[in-house]
């Protein structure tokens, strides 16, 4: 058992779950380990204060996730991209959900470096910041460092949202769905930290021949 008693304290928080878990349907581990069968796949943040269960009130099976720093999907990501596939083709997932979620370390961060090119530069070839390039180059693209903090970071986290779901749309995995008659639709949310209350944007993407 661990030594730590932060660490200690999860397993002991853990154990209690477990137990509590049984009391109420005494098959649902057994249920959980034949398989999953969730309902979307859920692309967020890695942001702590956003677990995907608990703000969406969901058990264990229900929903897919990949996480990362501010909810990107880029294209070339090998990761991303396997978890959607595996999604779509092996789950049969038919909603696809990207989550952003206001106070992002990650927004936040870029929108800065996009404001201080040079400070951008510094830290391009950092893992983090080719990470956050993609979201650097957005927030140049749609001017927003000239509009300022206040307004252009709430811009750049909705462009951002919307740009992932664009990318998610573009993929092969959901071409290939849309061509094999698979209704795959990404949709673009928001969570609000400040309220705990989840936001759609109504920004959504469906196969051409089911709108």
């Amino acid at each position: 058992m661990p030594h730590n008693a932060t660490l200690q304290g999860f397993f002991d928080t853990n154990g209690k779950w477990a137990e509590a878990v049984s009391q109420h349907d005494s098959s649902f581990f057994q249920k959980s380990a034949e398989g999953q069968k969730p309902k979307v796949l859920w692309i967020g943040c890695a942001d702590s204060r956003v677990p995907e269960s608990v703000v969406m009130a969901c058990k264990p099976g229900e929903v897919f996730v990949h996480r990362n720093i501010a909810n990107q999907f880029h294209p070339n990501d090998d990761s991303a991209i396997s978890v959607l596939t595996y999604a779509v083709e092996n789950l049969g997932i038919k909603h696809i959900v990207v989550v952003g979620h206001t106070q992002c370390g990650g927004v936040n961060g870029a929108f800065e470096l996009a404001c201080n090119p040079s400070a951008a530069a510094s830290t391009g070839n950092s893992p983090l910041g080719r990470w956050l390039t993609p979201l650097i180059n957005l927030a140049k693209s749609h001017n927003l460092p000239s509009q300022g903090k206040e307004a252009g970071v709430p811009k750049l986290l909705d462009a951002s949202i919307k740009t992932q779901v664009d990318n998610i749309a573009a993929t092969s995995v959901v071409q290939n769905a849309w061509a094999n008659g698979n209704p795959v639709t990404i949709h673009g949310w928001l969570y609000n930290l400040e309220s705990g209350k989840l936001q759609d944007l109504d920004y959504d993407i469906q196969a051409p021949w089911d709108q």
